[in-house]
C-alpha cells in the first residue's frame, strides 16, 4: 500500500506541482515552505515557562515558571505551541483555519509533535477544542479536529472528539482582553456522558490552532479535571507571544 500511495503522490505532483502554503511558489513536496519563509517563522523551544510554554529570553533554570503561572496555578498542567503567531506565520494559520488550505496539515502536525514531546508523552487521549454546532456548520470543519487527527497519526494517541462539547456559542475571542476572554468562555464547555465514564485516571492533551491567553484551554480543562482526568495538557499550532503574556 505504501508503494501505491507513493506512486500516486508522484503522479499527482507531476500533474499538480506542490506549492508553498505561504507564497504559492513551487516547492519540493506538499506542505513544504521555501527557505525564506522558514526563516520568518519563530519556532518555539526551550527555554520556556515549564507550565505554559511562554518563551524566555535566556535560561533561568529547570522547572522555572513565568510570573502569571507562578501567581496562579493554571488548570492546564503544561501547554506548548509549535511556533509564535506573528507577521510571517499568521497567513499560514489563517489559510488553514478559514481558507481550507489543508496541504500543509502533515507538516503542521510534525511541528506540533516536535514542540509538544513533553506533553504528549504518557497521554491516553487527544481532545480537540470543540466548536459550537452552528459555527461548525458555517465553517464546514473544525481545524482542531484535523490537527488532532494528524498528530494522532504521528503518535498513535487516539483522538476522542466525543468527550467534550461546547454547550453554548461564544462570541469570537479576537480583540478581547485576557479578562474578557476568560469571562467569555467560562462555563462554555461540558463533558459528555461518554467522557465522564472514560476520563477517570487519564492524562489528556487538548489540541487547538492558536493559543492567545490560554483562556479557552483553561475553560476546557476545568470540566475534564472535575470528571476525573489526572492531568490536562495543551498543544497548539501557534501562540501569541507578548512581553507580558497573561497565559491564564
Amino acid at each position: 500500500m505504501d508503494a501505491v500511495r507513493k506512486a500516486g503522490t508522484a503522479v499527482g505532483d507531476l500533474i499538480w506541482p506542490p506549492v508553498s502554503p505561504l507564497t504559492g511558489r513551487n516547492v519540493a513536496a506538499t506542505g513544504q515552505l521555501e527557505a525564506a519563509s522558514w526563516a520568518g517563522i519563530h519556532f518555539l523551544d526551550a527555554p520556556w515557562c515549564d507550565t505554559c510554554g511562554l518563551p524566555f529570553a535566556y535560561w533561568v533554570g529547570a522547572g522555572a515558571e513565568c510570573g502569571a503561572c507562578a501567581a496562579r496555578t493554571p488548570a492546564v498542567h503544561k501547554a506548548r505551541a509549535a511556533f509564535a503567531y506573528g507577521d510571517s506565520s499568521r497567513q499560514l494559520v489563517l489559510d488553514f483555519k478559514h481558507g481550507g488550505r489543508l496541504d500543509a496539515l502533515d507538516q503542521l502536525a510534525q511541528w506540533m509533535v516536535r514542540a509538544g514531546s513533553d506533553v504528549l508523552g504518557g497521554a491516553q487521549a487527544l481532545i480537540p477544542v470543540p466548536l459550537h454546532p452552528t459555527r461548525l456548520f458555517s465553517r464546514r470543519y473544525n481545524q482542531s479536529v484535523l490537527l488532532a487527527n494528524a498528530v494522532s497519526r504521528r503518535t498513535a494517541i487516539p483522538v476522542e472528539p466525543g468527550w467534550l462539547v461546547r454547550k453554548r456559542r461564544t462570541p469570537t475571542q479576537a480583540g478581547q482582553s485576557g479578562k474578557a476572554r476568560r469571562r467569555n468562555v467560562a462555563g462554555a464547555f461540558a463533558v459528555t456522558a461518554r467522557g465522564q465514564s472514560a476520563l477517570p485516571g487519564k492524562t489528556i492533551v487538548l489540541i487547538d490552532d492558536v493559543m492567545t491567553t490560554g483562556a479557552t484551554f483553561e475553560a476546557c480543562a476545568k470540566p475534564l479535571l472535575r470528571s476525573g482526568a489526572v492531568f490536562v495538557n495543551a498543544l497548539a499550532l501557534s501562540r501569541v507571544v507578548k512581553p507580558a503574556d497573561p497565559t491564564t
